[in-house]
């Protein structure tokens, strides 16, 4: 369960930092979607269109928000124009960055980047051959991400995948695809699936229940298999039930193509003009498990790692034990947070994503005539 250690050791330098500056609120990862255009249609996604920021605007996002991480997800980066440029100006300011790719264009846009050890690519890869293709809804992308990796690899490059697990997926094929991984020689980042509002299949997410019960079961088949994950330790023991987690949403804060999306990565609940506004106008004590109905079964890195990431600064001996003999796969789960008090959903994605787009549109129609005056 390996973290490269020039990383854990920035990440957690930072960590301190923010603590003994005493605060309470602070990023870790900024999740930057610097477009939602993509040459997939992935059943678990439905983040599709054609706007796109600006490097200058993804710059200034990674200076504005400070986070030491910066994840660019999509729709599919490589798709941008001047993803190249994005990754090199974040990569000078000494930022990690974890550019998260179907790896369909990977290979000919690798002369776009040079190897650093700032910079990862993260390949999507939701399992083995038919796991993967199945969910992308396409044959052979497996197969052309695994030579891509290769490719990547053979330049220098530092390459992860990122495997998202939905129902249905067997604990033996899931370990299966762990061997593989490790055999590629490639490290994984690993999380249930969180129903979006716009995705088109809303029947093949976990719930909790089933979440800690599959990922106990793969532990337990990994045991002595040494997996290379690139989670902490503690994020890996809360999967597998063994420690009762609030997320921290505004640890993994995102900045797209509308503006910095509320709460988080997972829930677009509006929008806000500024990082600043985002963490001060945001209701964080409204949303969470036990909080709001749309988060009751989400268990997804980009809420619960930062959570993971505190409590290995507040309770280190905790992690080293979970480093040195692994999640435990046996006995009781730890108690899980009450739903009784949970407010209901409010449907409001759509509602906020069209007048986001309405604004924009109503820009882009000023700006000739305020050329012409």
């Amino acid at each position: 369960m390996r973290i490269p250690f020039f990383k854990e050791m920035r990440i957690g330098a930072y960590i301190l930092k923010q603590k003994l500056l005493g605060r309470e609120r602070y990023p870790l990862v900024l999740m930057l979607e610097p477009l939602f255009r993509c040459n997939l249609a992935c059943v678990g996604c439905g983040k599709i269109d054609n706007r796109r920021m600006s490097a200058q605007e993804c710059w200034d996002a990674a200076d504005e928000c400070g986070a030491p991480m910066v994840a660019i997800p999509g729709g599919e980066p490589l798709i941008h124009k001047e993803i190249g440029e994005i990754v090199k100006g974040i990569v000078a300011r000494k930022k990690f960055v974890s550019l998260c790719t179907n790896a369909l264009l990977l290979e000919k846009k690798l002369h776009l980047f040079e190897p650093s050890p700032y910079l990862f690519f993260s390949v999507h890869l939701d399992g083995l051959r038919e796991h993967h293709d199945k969910s992308v809804c396409q044959p052979g992308v497996f197969d052309r991400a695994v030579s891509a990796i290769k490719a990547a690899q053979a330049k220098g490059f530092t390459v992860n995948v990122n495997a998202t697990i939905f129902d249905g997926h067997p604990a033996e094929d899931v370990a299966a695809f762990l061997d593989y991984a490790k055999e590629l020689g490639v490290g994984v980042s690993i999380s249930p699936g969180y129903a979006y509002e716009r995705a088109p299949d809303q029947e093949h997410f976990l719930n909790r229940r089933k979440t800690k019960e599959l990922f106990r079961e793969v532990f337990s088949l990994g045991e002595g298999k040494n997996w290379n994950f690139v989670h902490s330790n503690l994020f890996l023991d809360f999967l597998a039930g063994n420690q009762t987690y609030r997320c921290t949403p505004w640890g993994m804060p995102t900045r797209n193509i509308f503006g910095w999306q509320k709460p988080c990565y997972l829930l677009g609940e509006g929008y806000a003009k500024s990082f600043r506004e985002l963490m001060e106008s945001t209701d964080w004590a409204s949303y969470g498990t036990g909080k709001y109905e749309k988060c009751a079964n989400c268990m997804a890195h980009c809420g619960y790692e930062p959570t993971a990431a505190q409590a290995t600064m507040s309770n280190p001996w905790q992690a080293l034990k979970v480093a040195m003999f692994g999640p435990r796969t046996e006995g009781p789960m730890a108690p899980e947070i009450p739903l009784e008090g949970q407010r209901p959903a409010e449907f409001v994605f759509s509602r906020h994503v069209e007048h986001e787009l309405a604004a924009i549109r109503e820009t882009e129609k000023r700006a000739p005539l305020q050329a012409a005056e």
